[in-house]
């Protein structure tokens, strides 16, 4: 462990995102004097225009569709003349002024909580001139040059454009633009099927909107479990979205009121609005990496080691500018090991094989450890249970009928090696497959583990008690 004078040590940390503001946040616990340089608000994009404000929006959505389950449920719903309600209808201009002022409050309370721990905010764009200099320029006007013993870099992502498809703000927009919008758009195409593309789309499907989404690959979500995917698309197209598989965009026209996306087999979709989710790229550019030999992959990020350190001594990236993995947990991890790391605290290296992710489509979409690519190519020995959701007790009584738990277990040993949960609330439902994969529980102790009944989790300690190993 190295040995520093923790007192005297000068963390300058460019970005205020969950990298940047959870690494002041431990460095300012650990005794060091901290300056956070941001421009466009604390919490950055993932609270001020992205997860949290993306989040927001999707769970007014998801009431929405309570609605629907009344119906089956036997809840009939009715206006002041007794007639049966069929469509709840959502004020766009009402949601998206909720949604940022949601967003906002976060960003209030963050900026509180580092107040409070004695982190001092610079309101401008930082600079690397040296491995020890950043030069800040002010958004009051002016400058400022700050030495600093550590440097964090958590500079974020922003969204992927092509030069085809340039947003406007107005009908091309990208998912940082959407909380803009006043009224619901008639017929949005959503550009991109991954996480942000297929969430958007149900979420804006479940407001109201006709909507079509475009995916340049053969099912929606192609980078997660599989199956999870199938059940996902079955929804959307159930509930009436248009779903275009292997159709690749090229250009997004706007028209006079509309737009028209040109797909690389020569057909064109026309609509209202785009929204464009093809990807993000790394802010690295213009703050001076290059000039003192920071190494950058060839899409851009930061190059990091299991402890957030780059290749220059003394500075350290978390988050998406790096590319390790896009999710605010995880760079708030990255951001927090790399300042114990720095201030000599005690640390162990990022676990990403301990990492949980969710998608927030309707149902969710939760996972962790191994995947069920790793057990199908062979990477991995497992045995797998999936138990459809439908048959739990709970679920029926809750009107659930998709969703299911997966779980893997090691051949042999029954060590829980991960698993999937697609249901509403999935988000909270991975967490106890989570501490069995981090605790590397087996099977057997996952099992015996009490559950409420009736209760989805109880799938949990089913699965587990199916993967029980007889011989």
């Amino acid at each position: 462990m190295v040995t520093v004078n923790v007192r005297n040590t000068h963390v300058v940390i460019l970005g205020g995102g969950p990298g940047g503001y959870e690494a002041a946040l431990v460095a300012a616990h650990l005794g060091g004097r901290v300056t956070l340089v941001e421009s466009t608000g604390i919490g950055g994009a993932a609270v001020l225009t992205d997860c949290v404000p993306s989040k927001a929006l999707i769970s007014t959505a998801d009431y929405l569709s309570e609605f629907e389950t009344a119906h089956d449920l036997g809840v009939h719903l009715t206006d002041h003349e007794g007639d049966e309600v069929v469509n709840a209808e959502a004020e766009l201009a009402e949601v998206n002024r909720r949604v940022l002022a949601l967003a906002k409050a976060q960003s209030v309370d963050i900026s509180s909580r580092l107040a409070e721990v004695g982190v001092r905010i610079v309101d401008g764009w930082g600079r690397m001139v040296s491995a020890t200099q950043v030069q800040v320029e002010l958004a009051a006007g002016g400058r400022e040059d700050l030495t600093a013993d550590v440097v964090l870099l958590a500079t974020g992502a922003t969204p992927r454009v092509m030069a085809s498809a340039q947003p406007d703000g107005e009908r091309i927009l990208t998912w940082q633009q959407i909380y803009g919008l006043r009224t619901l758009p008639e017929h949005l195409i959503v550009v991109g099927s991954g996480v942000t593309g297929a969430e958007l789309a149900q979420a804006y499907l479940g407001l109201g909107a006709a909507v079509t989404l475009v995916s340049s690959r053969e099912h929606v979500l192609p980078s997660g479990d599989q199956d999870a995917a199938k059940v996902i698309e079955a929804v959307f197209l159930r509930r009436g979205m248009t779903v275009l598989s292997q159709a690749r965009m090229t250009a997004v026209e706007r028209t006079e009121d509309g737009v028209v996306i040109h797909l690389e087999d020569g057909r064109t979709v026309t609509g209202s609005h785009a929204l464009l989710a093809v990807g993000a790229v790394p802010l690295t550019q213009g703050i001076g990496l290059e000039d003192i030999g920071v190494e950058l992959s060839s899409s851009g990020h930061i190059v990091v080691d299991r402890v957030s350190r780059t290749s220059v001594r003394g500075v350290y990236a978390a988050g998406d500018c790096t590319g390790v993995f896009p999710l605010a947990s995880v760079a708030a991890q990255q951001g927090r090991i790399a300042m114990s790391h720095a201030l000599g605290d005690a640390v162990a290296p990022l676990p990403l094989h301990y990492v949980s992710s969710n998608i927030f489509t309707d149902p969710e979409i939760a996972s962790v450890g191994v995947s069920q690519a790793d057990i199908d190519s062979g990477r991995v020995r497992a045995d797998v249970i999936t138990l459809p959701l439908g048959r739990n007790a709970r679920a029926k009584m809750l009107g659930i009928a998709d969703g299911f738990v997966k779980l893997f277990a090691h051949r042999g040993s029954g060590l829980v090696l991960g698993g999937v949960v697609v249901a509403p609330r999935a988000s909270e439902l991975i967490f106890p497959v989570t501490l069995a994969v981090t605790h590397r529980l087996n099977v057997d102790q996952l099992a015996s583990t009490f559950t409420v009944y009736p209760s989805l989790s109880g799938s949990i300690a089913e699965a587990a008690r199916r993967l029980h190993v007889t011989d």
